[in-house]
């Protein structure tokens, strides 16, 4: 039997997943109002495109955090843990 880790599959889904991070994360930092001294955000809030984006912020953790830990788990399948 083939190692799933060590398919075809598994390397477009490191690099796949990978792409979602970047974006996802990218997203969260743009829709977040937490980040201290950070006042993009708190300009952007005055304009309904952002606000209706805004909706969104805790739903792109959903996408995110799975992305992460799927991502994580071929990579070090395939690659192992880095010494």
């Amino acid at each position: 039997m083939m190692n799933i880790f060590q398919s075809a599959i598994a390397s477009w889904l490191i690099f796949t997943l990978g792409i979602i991070n970047l974006v996802s994360i990218l997203l969260i930092l743009l829709s977040c109002r937490c980040i201290p001294g950070w006042k993009l955000t708190s300009k952007l809030m005055k304009y309904g495109v952002y606000k209706r984006f805004f909706r969104y912020h805790c739903y792109i953790w959903w996408v995110f955090w799975p992305s992460v830990v799927i991502h994580a788990i071929f990579a070090i399948g395939r690659f192992g843990i880095p010494s």
